[in-house]
C-alpha cells in the first residue's frame, strides 16, 4: 500500500485532450437529442 501516499504526476496535455473529448462527447449527445426532437428517429435516415 505504499503507492496510496504517493502523489501522481499527470501531463497537461492528457488533461486539455480529456477536457476537449468530453466536450465533443457533449455535442454529440446534444446534437443527438436535436435530432430526437426534430425528426423523432435516434439516427435519422434509419427506419
Amino acid at each position: 500500500m505504499e503507492n496510496s501516499n504517493q502523489k501522481r504526476n499527470i501531463d497537461s496535455q492528457k488533461i486539455s485532450a480529456e477536457k476537449l473529448n468530453g466536450r465533443f462527447a457533449l455535442l454529440g449527445v446534444i446534437a443527438l437529442v436535436g435530432a430526437y426532437i426534430s425528426t423523432g428517429q435516434i439516427i435519422p435516415g434509419i427506419v
